[in-house]
């Protein structure tokens, strides 16, 4: 299989409709934009269920349900509350989705239908409470909400109060499990898993770096074994550090870096912590989110500020990552997400 489809999340402040969808031919080594798969306000998070058969997006007040087929086909939103969440999630089982939402600092635990696709109800909701010494610290928010692999704890991220929090979610309650505290100022943002080993890498959007924490499945507790910028130390301008994605071989960290604009690439050793390689450019301005495509062969990065995707051709032995001259125009793009399955 060379042509993999992809829908990508926007902000909608200017000329974007809501979610696009695109296409990556790695025979032909080019990128497509097919055209808007949904129309919605600031769609700005995707995400998917481990079977791919439907589409999750943060929309206002709660998460916008899709089914997938030859077209995006709207089933359901819940609209609990104002405001729009940042991230969303399915958990492995596909019995529950969570989002977190940044601008009040709450983490909310969904129903999932399981024969439907829909998200149908909000089941507990979370209140972070905190802040930290940081301006932009002036409260919690959260940032990330996502499933554990092994399918025990939904693990939040908060920038505000510099907490990754672990929650228990089967009986559909939140009940926190165990605390992470970074340190203070760090702004963890987002959070990714080692494929074989109980290990995460956390990206601090306020510190410029990647956490690597050792993560014990019994407590839901994670401890930091490493610490690693994620800019050059002669970077004096503004940055912020955006997602961070590991290959499925285990073998290579990448994170992105809002206004040094560029891609930072980690080998990992066998115990987990990383040595960086390089800093590959993203051809364009504040890559807020990137993902590896299906086969790993190449990485499209997402620049919201110029409204471009960019595709990247990655070294699966080497980790790094090469351009190949390919951008395309998708307005304020936020997230991408690829389908592995035709």
């Amino acid at each position: 299989m060379t042509k993999y489809r992809g829908f990508i999340g926007t902000y909608t402040k200017k000329s974007s409709k809501g979610v696009y969808e695109i296409e990556l031919d790695t025979e032909k080594e080019n990128l497509t934009v097919k055209g808007v798969a949904a129309e919605s306000k600031s769609p700005t998070y995707v995400n998917m269920d481990a079977e791919q058969e439907y589409l999750y997006t943060v929309a206002p007040g709660g998460i916008a349900s899709y089914r997938i087929g030859d077209s995006l086909s709207a089933i359901a939103h819940v609209n609990e509350r104002d405001g729009s969440p940042c991230h969303v999630s399915v958990s492995p089982d596909g019995e529950f989705a969570a989002s977190a939402t940044y601008l009040d600092g709450t983490i909310a635990l969904f129903k999932r239908d399981k024969e439907t696709g829909k998200v149908t109800e909000q089941l507990s909701l979370i209140q972070h409470e905190g802040g930290g010494p940081h301006e932009r610290q002036d409260a919690a928010h959260a940032h990330f909400s996502g499933f554990t692999p092994d399918g025990k704890y939904l693990v939040t991220v908060d920038l505000g109060t510099d907490e990754i929090i672990s929650y228990t979610y089967q009986s559909g309650e939140l009940k926190q499990a165990g605390v992470f505290n970074a340190e203070p100022g760090a702004g963890p943002r987002h959070l990714t898993f080692h494929p074989d080993k109980p290990l995460a890498y956390v990206m601090t959007e306020l510190s410029n770096e990647v956490l690597v924490l050792a993560y014990d499945s019994s407590t839901g507790a994670f401890r930091q074994l490493q610490a690693i910028p994620a800019i050059p130390g002669d970077f004096t301008e503004n940055s912020q550090g955006s997602a961070i994605h590991m290959s499925s071989d285990g073998r290579f960290v990448y994170a992105g870096n809002r206004g040094h604009n560029s891609i930072a690439v980690y080998s990992a050793e066998d115990n987990g912590e990383l040595t960086h390689i390089e800093y590959a450019e993203t051809e364009g301005n504040w890559p807020r989110d990137f993902v590896l495509d299906p086969s790993e062969a190449y990485i499209v990065a997402a620049n919201q500020e110029s409204d471009s995707l960019v595709l990247l051709k990655r070294d699966k032995e080497s980790g790094r990552l090469t351009k190949t001259g390919v951008k395309v125009e998708v307005p304020e793009p936020v997230c991408v997400k690829f389908l592995s399955k035709s």
